[in-house]
């Protein structure tokens, strides 16, 4: 059974969030704990997630929104720990004008392809996270996309609930990285 990581971005998710009531509905589903999120720093949230990571008995997929995807670039980057693959929703821009100065420490994230399987997941109309940038980043990362049209930061706001599309998308993708590590 795949160890599954939930990675919120500021905040922590809510209530309302997808993150959060898919967190509650699977036991396998786990968060990862930084220090304080709405504060984020880079070295915590990379600690964090490190704890995270060699908790779990199997390499797990990381299911990552907004900052945290930024947060997946850069762990990958100095982090050997293993990791069965990356489903990321609405990666913001750094360089927008709408993220924010207090996550500033996560801007400049690693271009190189990630180390393992990663899907990104793009809104038409994030105010973070703009679908050109979106597949900038797919490019780099090595990622496959999936647009979903306009639902804005796929967060609680945009009234998703437990937001079954995008279950059945990380189910997809797991079963997907389940086939890569076994013919590893």
């Amino acid at each position: 059974m795949t160890s599954i990581i939930i990675l919120p971005g500021i905040g922590g998710s809510g209530e309302a969030h997808w993150q959060t009531l898919w967190e509650k509905q699977d036991p396998r589903m786990q968060r990862f704990r930084p220090t304080i999120w709405e504060e984020p720093d880079l070295t915590d949230w990379i600690s964090a997630l490190d704890r995270s990571v060699a908790a779990t008995p199997t390499p797990p997929i990381l299911v990552a929104h907004s900052l945290a995807c930024l947060l997946v670039a850069h762990w990958q980057h100095v982090s050997a720990l293993p990791c069965a693959g990356a489903f990321l929703v609405a990666v913001p821009d750094p360089q927008a004008a709408a993220f924010p100065n207090e996550a500033k420490s996560f801007a400049n994230p690693p271009t190189e392809a990630l180390r393992f399987p990663s899907l990104i997941v793009a809104s038409a109309d994030d105010p973070y996270g703009p679908p050109d940038y979106a597949r900038v980043r797919a490019r780099q990362w090595r990622s496959r996309l999936v647009e979903i049209g306009a639902r804005g930061h796929i967060n609680g706001e945009s009234g998703l609930g437990d937001w079954l599309a995008g279950l059945h998308l990380l189910t997809a993708f797991a079963a997907e990285c389940a086939w890569v590590e076994r013919r590893v």
